[in-house]
């Protein structure tokens, strides 16, 4: 399910998973991840048409991100490598932080060594979630995704 939809949980659904991680300047890992985990709900903050032009549009997504980050079984984490002088992905380091400092919020985190604030997630997760990995590919952080989703579901 891709932004702006509305996933309303019914009984019977599979577990779901938001994929949380970098879109701006970022390459598109959401279409990737999606595929390796069709048979969950994947809520997907990345659209196929986001009109950044449009101020109202980044309030919808705002609070869709919001709303589906709360609604959400899993919150898979990706920090995939990019151009630190294009972004550092804040606004995903504040979604994992308030994540992180959740009691009983379900976490995987990957982040690629090629991501300029790696090290820095490592130290963080290991403070505030001591023992939770913070894999270092996407299929790594794909698999425990899935593995984390069939464990509860």
């Amino acid at each position: 399910m891709e932004a702006p939809a509305v996933h309303r949980p019914a009984p019977g659904d599979p577990p779901s998973v938001f994929l949380a991680g970098g879109i701006t300047h970022c390459p598109p890992w959401q279409s990737r991840a999606a595929a390796a985990l069709a048979d969950f709900v994947v809520l997907n903050p990345r659209r196929t048409d986001f009109d950044v032009s449009d101020p109202s549009q980044t309030d919808v997504q705002i609070a869709w991100e919001y709303r589906h980050l709360q609604l959400a079984d899993l919150t898979l984490f990706w920090f995939p490598a990019c151009e630190a002088s294009l972004t550092v992905q804040p606004i995903t380091l504040y979604e994992l932080g308030a994540a992180a400092a959740t009691p009983g919020r379900r976490l995987v985190v990957g982040a690629d060594p090629g991501y300029p604030r790696c090290a820095d997630v490592r130290t963080q997760l290991a403070l505030a979630r001591p023992g939770l990995p913070v894999h270092r590919t996407l299929p790594e952080t794909l698999a425990a995704a899935r593995a984390e989703l069939t464990a509860r579901s």
